[in-house]
C-alpha cells in the first residue's frame, strides 16, 4: 500500500485595492502593491501555483513573479449575489435585518448567492482532493504535494476554518491581511497550520 500523501499549502492573500479597502463585494480595480514593490518568490520547479480567479488575485501573482499559475474555479471568492458590487456598510444600513442573519447564520444566502457553509465545504473538497493519487501523480512527486495558492481572503478564512476543524462561527474571527501567507500541511485529511511564515 502506497504511503499517505502529504500536502504542503501555502495561501497568499492578495495586495490591498479600493474593493478590499471598502470592505466592497467585489473583485474589480487594481491592487495597489506596496512602494518598493514585490519580489519575485523563487519557488521550486515542481511547485503547483493557482490562483483564485478574481483580477486582484491574479494581478498579485504576476506580482510575485508567478506568472505560471493556473486559474482554479474552487477557490473562487463567496458568490454574493445581488450584493455583488455593494459595500457592507452600505447594505447595513439599507438591509440590517438581512446583514445580520448573513453575519450570524453560516447556512444563510440572504443576497441569494453562496452561503459561508457553502463556501467553505468547496474549499474543503478542493483541499481534500489535493493528495489524492491523481494528483501526486500529476506533480511528479509521488507521496508529496506542494501547492502555492493565491487566494480571496475569505476562501483562506474557509481553508483555515477546516484546516482545524473549528466551528463555524471561527470564520469571524480570522482575519487575513493583504499579502500575508498562511502556511497549511496536512496527511490523510489531518491539517496542521504554521503560523508567523513569512514569503520567501
Amino acid at each position: 500500500m502506497a504511503p499517505p500523501t502529504t500536502v504542503r499549502l501555502s495561501l497568499v492573500a492578495p495586495a490591498m485595492n479600493a474593493a478590499l479597502r471598502e470592505a466592497r463585494f467585489d473583485d474589480a480595480g487594481p491592487v495597489e502593491l506596496p512602494p518598493t514593490g514585490l519580489s519575485p518568490l523563487c519557488l521550486a520547479s515542481r511547485v503547483r501555483v493557482v490562483s483564485s480567479p478574481s483580477g486582484r488575485c491574479r494581478a498579485t501573482a504576476e506580482a510575485l513573479g508567478l506568472s505560471a499559475y493556473e486559474v482554479e474555479p474552487a477557490l473562487a471568492g463567496c458568490a454574493m449575489g445581488r450584493w455583488r458590487g455593494r459595500r457592507l456598510d452600505e447594505l447595513a444600513t439599507e438591509e440590517p435585518e438581512s446583514v445580520a442573519v448573513w453575519l450570524g447564520d453560516p447556512a444563510a444566502v440572504p443576497h441569494g448567492g453562496e452561503s459561508l457553509r457553502e463556501l467553505r465545504s468547496r474549499v474543503a473538497e478542493w483541499m481534500e482532493g489535493l493528495g489524492t493519487p491523481a494528483a501526486t501523480q500529476a506533480a511528479g512527486a509521488p507521496g508529496s504535494v506542494t501547492v502555492w495558492a493565491v487566494a480571496e481572503p475569505d476562501v483562506i478564512r474557509a481553508a483555515v476554518a477546516h484546516a482545524l476543524g473549528a466551528p463555524e462561527e471561527t470564520f469571524w474571527r480570522l482575519d487575513v491581511r493583504p499579502l500575508q501567507c498562511v502556511e497549511l500541511s496536512g496527511r490523510t485529511g489531518r491539517w496542521n497550520l504554521r503560523l508567523g511564515a513569512p514569503l520567501p
